[in-house]
C-alpha cells in the first residue's frame, strides 16, 4: 500500500524519528533530500526520563520537525499502545516546540527485523520515517 502524498512545508527537511516503546524507544534521523534514515541510539528510559533523553536527542540533531511511529491493530483499530504514543508525540511538540507528525508504524518492528536490523527499535525508527519521507511532496 502506498503512503498517502504529505503537504509538509518544504522547509521542514531534517527530521527526528520515534519509535514510541514503554521501555525502549527507538529514534532515526533523516531528510527529505536523500529520503532516507539512519538510526541511532535507542532510548532505554520511561516516563518523564524518556522525555528528557528525546529533548536531549532533539537538541543534539537541531531538527526542523519530528516524526513519532503510533501503532494500531491491525484492522486498524486503537488500543492502549496507540493514546500513549499519541501521549507521547504531544509532550514532544510542547517541550519542543516543533511540528510533530504522527505516522502509523504497523510492521515496523517486523519490516526492521526481516532487514536484518541490530536494533530493532532503532531499525522500526527508521522504516517509519523513511515511510514518512516517501510521502513528501
Amino acid at each position: 500500500m502506498s503512503p498517502a502524498v504529505l503537504d509538509i512545508p518544504a522547509r521542514h527537511t531534517t527530521f527526528l524519528a520515534f519509535d514510541f516503546g514503554l521501555r525502549r524507544t527507538g529514534v532515526a534521523v533523516g531528510n527529505r533530500l536523500i529520503g532516507t534514515a539512519t538510526p541511532q541510539p535507542t532510548i532505554r528510559a520511561e516516563g518523564a526520563a524518556r522525555l528528557q533523553e528525546a529533548l536531549l536527542r532533539i537538541r543534539q540533531w537541531q531538527p526542523d520537525a519530528l516524526v513519532v511511529g503510533v501503532p494500531f491493530h491491525p484492522d486498524g483499530a486503537s488500543h492502549e499502545n496507540t493514546a500513549r504514543a499519541r501521549r507521547f508525540a504531544r509532550q514532544l511538540r510542547a517541550a519542543s516546540r516543533l511540528a510533530v507528525y504522527e505516522v502509523d508504524e504497523r510492521y515496523s518492528t517486523v519490516e526492521a527485523e526481516a532487514a536484518g536490523a541490530r536494533d530493532a527499535d532503532a531499525g522500526a525508527a527508521c522504516v517509519i520515517l523513511e515511510q514518512f519521507l516517501r510521502g513528501l511532496k
